[in-house]
């Protein structure tokens, strides 16, 4: 059994094509016509290249003759490139008071803009200390202040929520 599971994870060239007839195209990308694998095999031999299954849902099914070898690194490395230009979002905190002055806030504000601008997720958190927490709904009133400042570039994923001795609010880029 693990012997033929080998084989399928193989990749379907040369003697591995196992198809009555298949459609052919040439290394400059003409079509040589439809034909048996051993013909096209042989043609491929002729060249000293590979003859490649590049789609196995068509009828009848399509190869390629082509240098199988660069064939696979080019693929690899439109994969490297691919996974380069992709950024994962992160959640990024911005920690304050409900008592912050306004230069703070404007701080705080603007890093949360930068976070966003760059793709990542903002968590807004306010922090309460003692007795500070009995004015939730002040720090309610400047995550709700914060979310209007920033409604052109964000929008609120989760609204303002207690969780312990912090309120927390989550904004993420707009598309």
């Amino acid at each position: 059994m693990s012997l033929k599971k080998t084989n399928r994870d193989l990749p379907q060239i040369n003697e591995r094509i196992r198809f009555r007839e298949i459609r052919v195209i040439d290394t400059d990308g003409g079509q040589l016509g439809i034909m048996t694998p051993a013909e096209a095999l042989r043609m491929a031999e002729e060249k000293d290249l590979d003859l490649v299954l590049l789609s196995d849902k068509a009828e009848p099914p399509v190869c390629r003759i082509m240098d199988y070898g660069k064939y696979k690194f080019e693929q690899e490395k439109k994969a490297r490139e691919a996974k380069k230009k992709q950024h994962a979002a992160e959640v990024k905190e911005v920690k304050m008071r409900y008592k912050i002055e306004e230069h703070d806030y404007n701080v705080r504000i603007n890093q949360a803009e930068r976070f966003l601008k760059s793709g990542d997720k903002v968590k807004a958190t306010v922090t309460f200390r003692g007795r500070e927490i009995q004015h939730a709904d002040l720090a309610e009133d400047l995550l709700k202040r914060m979310a209007t400042d920033l409604q052109e570039i964000a929008e609120v994923q989760q609204s303002p929520k207690r969780e312990g001795r912090n309120m927390m609010m989550l904004l993420s880029p707009k598309k």
